[in-house]
């Protein structure tokens, strides 16, 4: 049992008893007064149902014969709120008989108690579906807790394509490819045997892999020639850039993978760290492969998008070099 399934169970059981006799109400507060339970007392129906709105009680005992307004009714009246329809009624009659409990289940009662009361069965009886309703809570609250935590992450992924999307927009002559390259990641990380939590991670990080290009100025970045050492000094940063964000982002840590190393390179010359081999995470291993292929076979104003057996050339001829030469293999054999 977890601290919050604890606490909800060890909270002090609100009980409404709803009976006109006075000496059922002393004889049930005798029976039923513990530390962890707080008994709330109405002498009619109509107080009865003004009580269970105004304290929602996890249970209420409610007589069946009353006058102006019987049990039968104020049951009733209980399963027709939407605040009370759940809370558990246990109808207390001193008619043992069919009909009036297939009256009292067509009311709406959960359970009966026939008077005059056998102290051990009423308190087991209590116990019992408190229990059951105090658990009925707790997977209502965590049903509600998941449906919330859903709508946060679509919340949090909608978002992560928007930003994605802007990156694009930034530098029109990449549009389209952030998409095209998570895609195609995906494809390759199931390949792999990549499981579906993970997964998550791994499409997130594609998404974000060039989130550090928001730091790297417009001159440097949109030049349409080469760069200068200098400048090549400054965009080399921006997986630092990515990394120092998105490390401040609980919901992103994991997906910093690809982000902070996709331009590492199997033999070490990459960037920003000079990871070598298996040194680098598999997600930015596959990552990589995928980011030259797309690039390569794209159009640019500098250049010509090359023909696909030059760029599956390109690849191959970098295994070992620049990529993990197992998943070139693998790309190349499944990637067409």
């Amino acid at each position: 049992m977890n601290e919050d399934t604890s606490v909800i169970l060890n909270q002090a059981a609100k009980i409404l008893i709803i009976d006109d006799e006075p000496i059922v109400r002393l004889t049930l507060d005798g029976l039923l007064r513990q530390d962890n339970v707080q008994l709330l007392f109405a002498e009619n129906g109509m107080k009865g149902l003004a009580m269970a709105q105004h304290f929602m009680p996890d249970a209420i005992l409610l007589d069946l014969m009353m006058p102006d307004m019987d049990g039968y009714e104020v049951c009733r009246r209980i399963r027709s709120n939407a605040e009370l329809a759940e809370v558990p009624v246990i109808m207390i009659t001193a008619l043992d008989n069919r009909e009036a409990r297939l009256s009292g289940l067509e009311a709406g009662a959960d359970d009966f108690l026939t008077k005059p009361f056998d102290s051990m069965e009423i308190q087991i009886r209590i116990k019992n579906i408190l229990r059951m309703n105090r658990f009925r809570h707790i997977m209502d609250q965590r049903d509600r807790l998941t449906k919330i935590n859903s709508e946060l992450v679509t919340a949090y992924d909608k978002t992560i394509e928007g930003w994605s999307l802007a990156l694009d927009l930034r530098d029109r002559e990449t549009e389209g490819h952030t998409i095209r390259v998570t895609e195609t990641t995906m494809e390759m990380a199931r390949l792999l045997g990549i499981q579906d939590n993970e997964l998550v991670h791994i499409r997130r990080g594609a998404l974000l892999h060039d989130i550090g290009k928001l730091g790297i100025p417009d001159s440097i970045l949109l030049k349409p020639g080469s760069l200068t050492e200098e400048e090549w000094k400054i965009m080399r940063l921006h997986p630092v850039y990515a990394f120092e964000w998105l490390s401040e982002i609980k919901y992103l840590e994991s997906a910093i993978e690809i982000p902070y190393c996709h331009h590492e390179r199997w033999n070490g010359s990459g960037y920003p760290r000079h990871l070598r081999g298996e040194e680098i995470p598999l997600s930015a291993r596959i990552f990589a492969i995928v980011d030259v292929w797309d690039a390569l076979r794209s159009e640019r104003p500098y250049r010509k998008a090359m023909p696909e057996d030059k760029v599956r050339a390109y690849i191959a001829a970098q295994r070992g070099i620049e990529f993990d030469p197992r998943l070139v293999d693998l790309f190349l054999e499944h990637i067409h």
